[in-house]
């Protein structure tokens, strides 16, 4: 049942030959890999109107400078990224590049921020989407976490089907997103140039603004470079494209900031225009596009393919989380599980983590997006810094041909994302704290996991001085509960491997049992030894444990190895598994962790 539905879900196994059909061409890779920088455009802008309308709706008019600084950033950290695509272009993005030039720390401090900035891409992604339905449908705001974790699953299914059909998928929502910004910033530019909207609902530029101070715009830049986020996506995604790969992800890139550009300097004119205050139920979008065209189809069609692109923006996490996280689990940082590819060619298990994540972060933030965005925002500024600084450092170093203009562009990028950084850290610090705490703890992880797969390579590598103790007989315990076929079974199979010695173990919790046990074991086994164990707390695993250790200790004088060999049936449905006591599983989970035995189990199979 269980294939079955995995079947229905996910599909057929792939072929490993296969892969190549799973790379992305540069339209579908623009859906998939924009889809978060692109949605971002929903909620950049408000971002920056939330924290103006802290003063009064006067400081509007301040949204458009802010967007120009946004856009200058935007810019250098385009054209940074599309120089990493070429200098690293098998992936790997902040963390591969702040690595090598940097040092280790530095890179899992970038790789380490974005394994958790993707799982809030996905948790905001979805929570923004969820907000952009219940606008259009206010009935539903009391069920935005449902909704958001239906999403989730949705789309994690859509991922664990294969890269070329997650894209195949989500191409036509972001698409038609682009398409209805397009009509919705034209057809608004539009009637302002033709006296459609009148003038006095915005405040002139340059008009005085009392309380306004140089921290409330750097407060608003910080938050309005929200937007930025996913930029990187593509860096980290290279080895997902056809190839010519790099030349294919840079031209992709440099489109995607050219559509972020658009759309994003597009939202802000209109929303200071149209004088649009935030609103907690109604997102600028959504006042917009009302605005525009009223509450009609060409409204309706807006909210939902911007609804639909916040939801599917999610899946840019799904697409660079598992390969970021494959980076890191060759340089044995996390679980090696990172590197397994599943049924269908993807890395089922780091999405398969991300969504789980995501769904818990949901629930725990109540799917509200401005409680998300600043500890979001934070953890794709820090890497952007380091990975700049790490150009930098790499041009300084090496000092190819060309090199100035190079580092110029890293160094302007870097400036600005530190920048932020720190914005964020000074005025959101209530919001983004954590980071100071989870950051360090994720990076002291990373370093208990390589040390431990070192220590497991030395001791499992035949060059190390390990001595090897020879075996020179062995003895084979027997748990046994009862005289039946599954214990026959299993003394059959011991006494076919001719050991030196086989104990069969009973233990009683009465002692009239005990006896009548032993009476009837010499009738049906004279030839195995039984010890009988007497229970006085009616443990089965206290007095077979300290027996095997007995046994054992006695054993290694000899040079002898000890085996426990458990009898086990096996029912022929797996539900049934429920209605037994599975002691066998029980005595083997205590025993497994003793150094000098061996543990086995016969099975026996049951027919019906």
């Amino acid at each position: 049942m269980f294939t079955s539905i995995k079947r229905l879900l996910i599909g057929r196994p792939l072929k490993s030959y296969e892969l190549g059909e799973q790379k992305l061409n540069k339209t579908k890779a623009l859906a998939i890999l924009s889809s978060d920088a692109l949605s971002s455009v929903a909620y950049g802008p408000e971002q920056i109107l939330i924290v103006l309308f802290t003063i009064s709706s006067a400081a509007f008019w301040y949204s458009i400078p802010i967007a120009v600084g946004v856009l200058i950033l935007l810019t250098a950290l385009i054209l940074s990224y599309r120089q990493i695509i070429f200098a690293y272009p098998h992936g790997g993005g902040a963390y591969v590049v702040s690595k090598s030039n940097l040092g280790i720390n530095a890179g899992l401090v970038a790789g380490g921020s974005l394994l958790v900035d993707y799982i809030l891409t996905v948790a905001v992604s979805v929570s923004s989407g969820t907000d952009a339905i219940t606008s259009a449908f206010p009935a539903l705001h009391g069920y935005n976490v449902e909704i958001a974790i239906v999403f989730v699953l949705f789309i994690t299914i859509l991922n664990l089907r294969g890269v070329t059909e997650s894209a195949s998928v989500l191409a036509y929502p972001v698409y038609l997103f682009v398409f209805a910004l397009f009509i919705l910033i034209g057809v608004g530019i539009y009637k302002i140039a033709s006296g459609g909207v009148p003038p006095h609902l915005h405040t002139p530029i340059g008009t005085p603004v009392a309380g306004i101070s140089l921290f409330i715009l750097l407060r608003a830049f910080a938050s309005g470079s929200s937007a930025l986020t996913g930029v990187e996506a593509i860096s980290n995604a290279i080895p997902n494209f056809k190839a010519p790969a790099p030349k294919n992800a840079a031209k992709t890139l440099m489109a995607m900031g050219a559509l972020l550009a658009i759309l994003f300097s597009g939202i802000v004119f209109l929303a200071y225009y149209y004088g649009i205050a935030p609103s907690e139920k109604v997102t600028v979008v959504s006042q917009i596009a009302e605005d525009t065209f009223g509450r009609n189809f060409v409204y309706f069609f807006i909210q939902g393919t911007t609804a639909l692109i916040l939801i599917l923006a999610a899946n840019t996490g799904f697409s660079a989380f598992p390969l970021l996280a494959v980076n890191l689990a060759k340089d044995k940082f996390i679980p090696r599980m990172f590197l397994i590819r599943g049924d269908r060619l993807g890395y089922s298990n780091g999405i398969i983590i991300l969504g789980i994540s995501s769904i818990l972060l949901i629930i725990a933030f109540h799917a509200k997006t401005e409680h998300l965005i600043p500890l979001y925002a934070i953890g794709v500024f820090l890497p952007f810094t380091l990975s700049q600084s790490g150009m930098m450092v790499k041009w300084l170093r090496e000092k190819p041909q060309g090199w100035v203009p190079k580092f110029f562009i890293n160094t302007t990028g870097a400036l600005i994302s530190f920048t932020v950084t720190i914005i964020f850290l000074v005025t959101k610090f209530t919001q983004v704290w954590p980071i100071l705490i989870f950051l360090p703890a994720i990076v002291y992880h990373f370093h208990r996991i390589r040390k431990h797969y070192e220590a497991v390579g030395d001791q499992l590598s035949l060059k190390t001085c390990e001595p090897s103790f020879p075996i020179e007989g062995n003895v084979m315990i027997v748990p046994v509960a009862g005289m039946t076929h599954v214990v026959e079974n299993t003394l059959n199979y011991v006494k076919s491997l001719s050991p030196d010695q086989i104990i069969a173990v009973y233990v009683s919790f009465d002692r009239d049992d005990e006896k009548q046990f032993e009476e009837r074991w010499k009738k049906w086994q004279p030839d195995v030894r039984l010890v009988t164990l007497y229970s006085y707390y009616r443990s089965i695993i206290n007095p077979l444990t300290k027996f095997v250790d007995t046994v054992e200790h006695k054993a290694r004088e000899g040079n002898y190895r000890v085996t426990v060999v458990i009898p086990q049936f096996i029912p022929k449905k797996g539900w049934q598994n429920i209605l037994h006591n599975q002691s066998s599983l029980l005595i083997r989970t205590f025993l497994l962790y003793r150094r000098n035995v061996v543990v086995t189990t016969v099975p026996y199979h049951l027919k019906k």
